[in-house]
């Protein structure tokens, strides 16, 4: 639906929300008064132009950026003034680029992932061990478990990076561009696995794409964003339209359904594909 029809949820339906956000580097701001509720227990996709704002939306909601106006409430209280450990418990996150400490193994560094579980008087358990097992295995990672984290191709490394997050058991995991570096193959993987992830345990999922087709397949909840605000969010079907693809995107294109999901399916139509159209009609 257009953002500026959307009928905001009553408060408290949500534990992430976005109230009149601005956020930005320095003297520069990237998002303006942005207000969103990330529903609980669906996926949710963010998608729009390069440098439109999607990367920083995802870092004011997982306080690695400070808004210079507005809030972000985690469960209700400004996500900026809670402990660092009680966030981390609540809510995962994979940056975009990822730093990765040097001389690092595959299994250590997914192990990082329960360090917030962890204090004084817990230190490693059994409990521990387990969730780095199981996240290790459902990314295909547990081969790679004793090799540095500096050796692997750049689609092994998201896809640690991306064992670590699940390791780290929230009820709330936020992905920036999860499927970058990764083949196709792959990228329905990991988006199978995060879907999987959805339904099974309930976990809510936010995530920046750039591959309209594939954030459409695999969203309950698509927020299209352009110059730092958002424009339309909704459902995939009621977002993805050929008028709201030119205003965010500047591109024509042809919208049909999914044949194999039912879901829009966005056709660019570039130089090329008018030239072929108008070969095939001569």
């Amino acid at each position: 639906m257009e953002h500026d029809e959307r009928v905001d949820a009553t408060p408290g339906d949500s534990r992430l929300v976005v109230r009149g956000v601005s956020l930005g580097y320095g003297d520069r701001t990237v998002v303006t008064d942005l207000s969103t509720e990330v529903p609980d227990g669906r996926t949710t996709v963010i998608v729009g132009a390069n440098a439109c704002g999607k990367s920083t939306l995802l870092r004011g909601m997982s306080r690695l950026l400070r808004p210079t106006q507005g809030s972000v409430l985690l469960d209700g209280q400004e996500i900026a003034t809670l402990p660092s450990r009680q966030v981390a418990r609540a809510l995962g996150l994979l940056p975009q680029n990822p730093v990765t400490p040097e001389g690092v193994t595959v299994v250590d560094l997914v192990g990082r992932g329960r360090h917030p579980h962890q204090s004084a008087f817990r230190r490693w358990s059994t409990e521990d061990e387990q969730a780095v097992a199981e996240a290790l295995d459902l990314t295909d990672t547990l081969d790679l478990a004793d090799r540095l984290v500096d050796e692997l191709s750049g689609g092994q490394r998201q896809r640690v990076w991306i064992a670590m997050a699940l390791a780290q058991q929230t009820d709330l995991l936020l992905l920036d561009e999860p499927t970058t570096y990764l083949d196709i193959a792959h990228q329905v993987e990991v988006l199978d696995l995060l879907s999987d992830l959805n339904e099974a345990r309930g976990t809510t999922i936010v995530m920046v794409l750039h591959d309209l087709n594939l954030a459409a397949r695999y969203a309950d909840h698509l927020v299209a964003m352009c110059e730092g605000r958002i424009v339309a969010e909704g459902p995939p079907a009621e977002v993805i339209t050929e008028d709201s693809v030119r205003t965010v995107f500047g591109m024509d294109c042809q919208v049909v359904e999914d044949p194999v999901t039912a879901t829009p399916m966005v056709i660019p139509l570039g130089r090329r594909s008018r030239t072929l159209h108008s070969r095939r009609t001569a």
